[in-house]
């Protein structure tokens, strides 16, 4: 599984479930819900959500002890696997994860535990983006064509199923049952004025930094040396433009994710 910094996610996540936004998880029933488990929680920005949101203790699991120190004080954070869970079967009302399966080889496995711990009428929910569907709107010419031509082979060398979106098949093969649906679009933008995190942003494109995380997959994936090289010198041709614009205040930049809020229920 791949490890994320807190960076990482602070970018990828920034503006996510803000109060607007919430309703996308009315699925869960989290007033009645005493006991939460976030699987795979990062730095804790769902557990944190959930927190507001429910009755009950919530509890973030993740195998990166790094990023459990950042969980909001709300939360109570557990070291842990999310392929292995460290908790007793039938111990919590709810189970949750946020792009987690599409970082597993083997999701089902961790679907399966997520039945484990829950109780009968307890709930499973898995957030998961479809990166095979996201949209580029850019004010720097050639941005949109160039993310959709880097990500086309990006998805081409990846090793997990990044596109997975909606999970409700592998819920039913789980035996869940009542499954149900929800599209969130998570919304990147950059746009005056600027944050230090979107000018950070805008300058791994100009150093390459950005392209540079993409290359490992983009070789497994059968891209020619060549190509990769082409495309380096485009990112960062364009990311030269992108900060000059931001420097003049005309650079705008949005990032569509489609997120599925797939939920099933436990049943004896």
């Amino acid at each position: 599984m791949p490890r994320f910094s807190a960076a990482y996610l602070a970018r990828t996540r920034a503006g996510m479930w803000e109060a607007n936004d919430r309703q996308a998880l009315g699925a869960l029933d989290l007033e009645q819900a005493a006991t939460v488990l976030d699987v795979g929680s990062g730095t804790g920005v769902l557990a944190g959500v959930l927190a507001e949101e429910s009755l009950g203790r919530v509890y973030a699991i993740d195998n990166a002890r790094g990023l459990l120190r950042d969980t909001p004080a709300s939360v109570t954070p557990i070291e842990g696997e999310a392929t292995a869970l460290p908790c007793a079967s039938d111990c919590v009302d709810m189970v949750t994860c946020q792009a987690l399966l599409v970082n597993l080889p083997h999701p089902a496995t961790a679907i399966s535990e997520f039945v484990r711990v829950t109780r009968d009428g307890g709930q499973v929910a898995a957030i998961e983006p479809d990166n095979g569907d996201v949209d580029v709107s850019s004010s720097v010419d050639g941005e949109s064509s160039l993310a959709a031509e880097t990500r086309e082979l990006y998805l081409s060398g990846a090793r997990t199923d990044v596109t997975l979106g909606a999970s409700e098949g592998a819920f039913a093969s789980a035996g869940l049952t009542d499954i149900s649906v929800r599209r969130y679009d998570h919304r990147l933008i950059i746009e005056p004025p600027y944050s230090d995190a979107d000018v950070r942003a805008t300058a791994r494109k100009a150093t390459g930094a950005g392209f540079r995380a993409r290359q490992g997959v983009l070789r497994a994936g059968g891209v020619e040396p060549a190509e990769i090289d082409r495309l380096r010198t485009a990112w960062r041709q364009l990311g030269r433009e992108a900060i000059a614009q931001l420097e003049a205040g005309t650079y705008r930049r949005v990032e569509q994710v489609p997120f599925y809020v797939t939920v099933g229920r436990v049943s004896a």
